[in-house]
């Protein structure tokens, strides 16, 4: 028997290996093995098929190493959406695999290295570092890990000098196999069953501190119905002393011992109403959604904001609880997850699960688990790593702001559309999907529009409250006229004044983070930009920083000009910092808070904001576009966007349909309940079309508009774009790469294939890129693309020059 398996490693290919007659019963595709791989290294797989199919003669097969599961941990519609993304976005099996399995899960053998027990070193034959790793293993008893070698030396591939020293017999190299994955426990105490008062009394003699402590223990254990308690528990309900509490475990009067209590919590969220009535016109969507659902078709709801989507979905959801089915509920930001979870906990309990990139790898692990168990979550709310999870029983998935940008991952690989991966999962499992939001993106509204997909539109807000005025203010006209005297326009702050005396709040959107985008010398036009990227620095006032947005890298703030050396340096435009200093000047007396990547870096940050927020304790929320996404607040009476050209000035297909739906997103949060809100827009071109679309909430005028603009030059969604990127530190090297890869490809691509040209960022973390487009017909064949784009790749790194080539694709980018 063979088995071939996947490694979590950047490689397409699957790998066969012998399976033992002793694990040739137990074994089943989806389970873990551990399997030797190249000299050394031991690796969890994944079983993708078990045949028989022996290998050519004179090929020798190595055995797998051992069976870690006794069932499987990966069911086969998962194994089959993992080969889609990888043959769909052309990206190894292996990255796929690394992205949708928990890392805990997975065992990696880690290098160890110990000091030959006994033998003499002549140290007068060791180099520095030899000598300095000797000493450092001479210092501990146990194995050191080769890693650990390297971080306390400070020592760059250490791996070459510990080879050295094995080869002069001075140390010992081996592989160790341990599971990531630790349970998180806690002491317990327990009351001994068959122990009685008498004999307990007995055992404890005239000890009165440790009598009393026995009393108080019995008694919470009367009052209760548990078995046993924590022992930080009994220290606090009893307030005795840890030497009393020992003395009593001392005599075997308490035992305790380690329990397993996991990590997702006490399952206390309770039930605390029934689904809201929905009004007829969400009554006729959801009869509208069920029948699309009917069709087997996927179905796009576009619902204006506020028009009640997210109780649409709980009647959803709550129909497909009663069939004994799980929901996935995607969303685009962790942010969103925050206010959901209470609207869904509210109405659904302890029944779902939150998934995001804030829970730790231990929690995600817990989570795998506890959804491959007899009991698993009904309902999961999560973003789009989400989608990897083992579901038994998936029933339907909602892809909430199914427009957001935030569902393509762009790093790293795989850089699959989440959306449209849904999609894929839906048609796997046979779920039904729905796509939901007040501003499409073009291709799923293209999609309905042409029949693929079902389209129920709900145009009316709930209670039918009117949508947001939307005012443009002419930033440019009250400059000439010398009006605006701050960063906000005198009508935005007098409408803020307004609201704020009314009892309302304000919502400011500026879609940068920082102080000032850039900095720059007044007297000779000096930028500071990053060594490492080929891009700006952004000001960051709050730290005196310069930081890099691509690779993270910070520089000391600069007063004075090298170029020109006079201290003429000064900051260009402005982000949520400057917009955050400035409000505070406009409005001392009021609370302010700003949520942008910066300040939500914490565990708790978004849910901290959002509840202060909510809760009034903040009547000001500056932020990027995260506040634009499907966020519910009920007294925000105005919202200010700043720079709204700057959304739609970006040299991209997508920056107008982009700009379009982050400004009706964020005007979407004005006037929720109550009464009607007031966008104010500041806009140095109020007269661009764009513009009168949002005024007059025209989505489909918008739409046909734009769909005119990409047919005519043959952009998505008439058209299906793969991006070819080419990376390498010596710029002449990734151009001469980029040429000979678009050579190969031409002949059989002629005009589809645009490039290679030099992208606008054109050199991130030291490497220089160099892009091909590749712009293909909706008919063509992905089979046959993929096939050529990978024979290119393979006749590229059959030459010697260009064996060790940087290169991924971005299949479907934004």
């Amino acid at each position: 028997m063979f088995a071939d398996v996947v490694l979590p490693l950047p490689l397409s290919e699957t790998f066969t290996y012998a399976v033992p007659a002793s694990m040739q019963s137990a074994l089943a595709i989806g389970c873990r093995v551990i399997v030797p791989f190249g000299k050394r290294k031991y690796y969890t797989a994944i079983v993708l098929k078990i045949h028989h199919d022996a290998p050519q003669s004179g090929v020798s097969l190595k055995d797998i190493h051992s069976l870690i599961d006794s069932v499987p941990l990966v069911n086969e519609n998962q194994l089959k959406l993992w080969e889609w993304v990888s043959f769909y976005y052309l990206s190894p099996l292996g990255d796929v695999y690394k992205a949708a399995f928990p890392s805990k899960l997975r065992m990696e053998s880690e290098t160890m290295v110990s000091a030959l027990v006994g033998h003499a070193t002549d140290e007068k034959g060791l180099r520095p570092k030899e000598k300095q790793i000797i000493d450092l293993l001479n210092e501990h008893d146990l194995p050191v890990k080769i890693s650990e070698i390297a971080v306390r030396l400070k020592i760059g591939n250490v791996l070459p000098t510990v080879y050295s020293l094995a080869e002069k017999g001075l140390v010992v190299i081996h592989e160790s196999i341990q599971s990531k994955f630790a349970p998180k426990t806690e002491t317990h105490i327990f009351l001994p069953k068959k122990l009685s008062p008498q004999s307990a009394s007995h055992a404890i003699g005239k000890a009165k501190k440790q009598q009393l402590l026995y009393e108080q223990i019995t008694g919470i254990f009367a009052a209760s119905e548990a078995d046993s308690f924590s022992r930080k528990e009994i220290m606090a309900l009893t307030g005795a002393s840890a030497s009393v509490l020992n003395g009593l475990l001392q005599k075997n009067v308490l035992r305790q011992a380690t329990v397993e209590i996991g990590r997702l919590g006490d399952g206390a969220a309770r039930v605390t109403r029934a689904p809201h009535t929905l009004n007829e016109y969400q009554q006729q969507a959801f009869t509208e959604i069920i029948d699309c659902f009917n069709d087997r078709k996927p179905c796009l709801l576009h619902g204006v904001t506020s028009s009640g989507k997210t109780e649409i979905y709980i009647h959803l959801i709550k129909r497909l609880l009663e069939e004994g089915k799980q929901t996935l509920y995607l969303v685009p930001e962790i942010a969103l997850t925050t206010q959901l979870t209470h609207r869904l906990q509210a109405v659904f309990g302890d029944k779902l699960a939150i998934y995001h990139s804030k829970i730790n790898d231990q929690e995600r692990a817990e989570i795998w688990k506890k959804m491959l168990s007899d009991h698993p979550y009904d309902i999961v709310i999560g973003v789009r790593s989400s989608l990897f999870l083992p579901f038994k029983r998936l029933g339907l998935i909602i892809v909430d702001e199914e427009h957001e940008s935030s569902y393509k991952q762009t790093e790293p690989a795989p850089r699959y559309q989440a959306r449209d991966t849904a999609v894929m999962l839906a048609h796997l499992t046979k779920a039904p999907i729905l796509l939901g939001t007040a501003t499409p993106s073009m291709e799923s509204y293209f999609n309905a529009q042409t029949g693929k997909y079902g389209l129920v539109t709900l145009a009316n807000r709930y209670e039918d409250i009117s949508l947001p005025e939307i005012i443009l203010e002419n930033t440019k006209e009250l400059r000439r006229k010398k009006k605006m005297k701050s960063l906000l326009s005198p009508a935005l702050i007098s409408y803020m004044d307004n609201a704020l005396q009314e009892g309302g709040q304000v919502i400011l959107f500026r879609n940068r983070r920082g102080f000032a985008p850039m900095v720059e010398c007044q007297l000779c036009g000096w930028t500071p930009k990053c060594r490492r990227c080929d891009v700006s620095l952004t000001y960051h006032k709050s730290r005196n920083e310069l930081v890099c947005h691509y690779c993270g890298t910070t520089y000391k703030m600069v007063t004075e000009c090298p170029e020109c050396h006079q201290p003429s340096i000064e900051p260009v435009g402005m982000g949520t910092e400057q917009v955050e200093e400035e409000v505070a000047r406009l409005f001392p007396e009021v609370s302010i808070a700003r949520m942008d990547a910066d300040t939500t870096r914490g565990k708790n940050a978004y849910e901290n904001i959002l509840s202060d927020f909510q809760q009034k304790k903040t009547r000001i929320l500056i932020g990027t576009q995260m506040l634009s996404k499907g966020l519910d607040f009920d007294d925000v009476s105005v919202v200010g966007i700043i720079s709204a050209d700057s959304l739609l000035n970006y040299p991209d297909f997508r920056s107008h349909e982009r700009g379009f739906q982050l400004m009706m997103q964020a005007s979407g949060r004005a006037g929720r309940k109550n009464k009607r809100g007031k966008v104010i827009i500041q806009s140095n071109d109020p007269e661009q079309p764009l513009y009168r679309y949002l005024t007059d909430n025209d989505y489909e005028g918008f739409f046909r508009q734009q769909a005119a603009e990409r047919k005519l030059f043959n952009y998505p969604p008439y058209s299906r774009l793969i991006r070819i990127v080419i990376k390498d530190k010596d710029e002449q090297k990734a151009e001469v790469e980029a040429r000979a890869f678009a050579g190969l490809l031409r002949p059989s691509l002629h005009e589809r294939l645009l490039g290679p040209s030099k992208p606008a960022v054109a050199k991130i973390q030291l490497y220089h890129i160099r892009e091909i487009l590749l712009k293909l017909e909706i008919g063509l064949s992905p089979q046959k693309i993929r096939k050529l784009i990978k024979k290119s790749e393979q006749r590229m790194r059959a030459n010697p020059e260009f064996k060790y080539m940087r290169v991924y694709y971005d299949v479907d980018p934004l």
